[in-house]
Order: C-alpha cells, then sequence, then structure tokens
C-alpha cells in the first residue's frame, strides 16, 4: 500500500484523485490535506510514501511548505501538480528540493504513472549500497539524507537537498576547480542565467558557513572560473 499525501484546496479535485486513486487505481491510501500549513501536520503525523501538492493555495504555499519539510526530510519525493509550470516557477520548485512536475489537467491514470515511477527510482537508489558517502576532513557527506556528520564533535547538520547535491560535486572533486558552468548546467539546466548563478551564490555563502569555525575546511572561488573545496592539512 502506499502512503501518499495530497495538498489540494480544489476539494473537487481532491476528491477526484483520492477516489480514482483509492478505489479505481487501488494500491494507495490517500490523505489530505487544504493548504500548506495542513500538509506539513500531515506528513509529520502519517509519514507518507510521496507527496503530491499544489503551489498555489490558501494560508500556505507550496513552495514553503516543501522548504519547511525539506529542512529536515530530504528523502520523501514531493511532487507539485500545478497550472504553474513556467520556467521561474519550475526553476523554484527544484531549487527548494521538488522532484518532478506534474501538469494540471491530469487523470488518475497519468498521475499513477508519474508517482510508481518516483517511487521505482527512489527503490533503485535504497536498494544500492550506501554509495555516495563523501568523506572529506572530519566529515561525511550523505546525500542521500542531505545530512552533513562532524566526525570528530558527532554534530550532524540538516541541509537542504540541493546545498547536499552542491557539496556532494565539490567533495567529490575536492582540491580541483569545479567549474561554475558545470554546477549551473547540472542543477538549473542552464550555464549562464542570471538568477540561477546568484542562486548558485547563496548556497555557497551557506555551505560555507558549515566549516566557520573549522580552520581546515574552505570553498574557495576561483574568480570567473568556479570553486575549490580546500582540505587543509
Amino acid at each position: 500500500m502506499i502512503k501518499l499525501l495530497l495538498v489540494e484546496d480544489d476539494v473537487n479535485l481532491s476528491y477526484i484523485v483520492q477516489a480514482g486513486l483509492q478505489e479505481i487505481i487501488g494500491g494507495y491510501e490517500v490523505t489530505v490535506a487544504e493548504n500548506g500549513k495542513e500538509g506539513i501536520e500531515a506528513w509529520k503525523n502519517c509519514k507518507p510514501d510521496i507527496i503530491i501538492s499544489d503551489i498555489d493555495m490558501p494560508v500556505m504555499n507550496g513552495f514553503e511548505m516543501v522548504k519547511r519539510i525539506r529542512e529536515t526530510d530530504g528523502e520523501t519525493p514531493i511532487l507539485f501538480a500545478s497550472a504553474l509550470t513556467s520556467p521561474k516557477d519550475v526553476r523554484k520548485g527544484y531549487d527548494i528540493g521538488v522532484n518532478n512536475y506534474v501538469k494540471k489537467p491530469f487523470v488518475p491514470d497519468e498521475l499513477d504513472a508519474h508517482l510508481r515511477a518516483i517511487l521505482r527510482l527512489k527503490e533503485g537508489k535504497k536498494s544500492r549500497n550506501e554509495e555516495g558517502l563523501c568523506n572529506f576532513g572530519q566529515y561525511t557527506l550523505n546525500p542521500k539524507h542531505a545530512t552533513l556528520l562532524n566526525n570528530k564533535t558527532d554534530k550532524q547538520s540538516i541541509l537542504t537537498v540541493r546545498e547536499a547535491e552542491i557539496l556532494q560535486i565539490l567533495a567529490e572533486n575536492k582540491g580541483e576547480i569545479v567549474r561554475k558552468e558545470a554546477i549551473l548546467s547540472r542543477f538549473w539546466n542552464t550555464e549562464d542565467d542570471y538568477f540561477a548563478s546568484r542562486s548558485l551564490d547563496v548556497f555557497i555563502t551557506k555551505l560555507r558557513k558549515l566549516f566557520a569555525d573549522d580552520p581546515h575546511i574552505e570553498i574557495v572561488t576561483k574568480r570567473g572560473t568556479g570553486y575549490i573545496l580546500v582540505i587543509k592539512e
């Protein structure tokens, strides 16, 4: 049984999706919330396997809800189902940790296909061993769970999914320049977008704060080129 959290302020659409997945397609247990605030409470209580959410909702929108969930949960797949699919909205969603988009309107069969594809991808990753752990200095980065462990102090920091992804590529290439264009192309699907570039700068600033008290770790900017994760002995 797939535990699905549906966050949608359109009551009629919620009913159609819930009935379609539970009664017609089968194999789903659907919990419904009408806005982002209710969605966060439902996520805490029902611990869903996957979340699908509208974006434009009263009280708390989908962007804010996902941002708050991703502060502590980097693993549960989240899909946005929305008519808001402009490049700006799509980029913002992926930046805060959404896994995919489904454009409204859709039918339950189509939604079922998207959901199962995301869950198969998740299971495929789980079936692998804990590959992807990055060790550098006294730290262990777990990109899958978006956590950074200080092995010396046992302090664990919770990252956003995007922070973990960027730190991972720097850690995998520690001591070498990672070109800014390569990061933008990989995570923002662009090489020269002004706003994506500014967004990356913000992420790098946040990552630097993680190592502010550690003189042995530094993320160095090579102006006009990219970034280097420097490990000092």
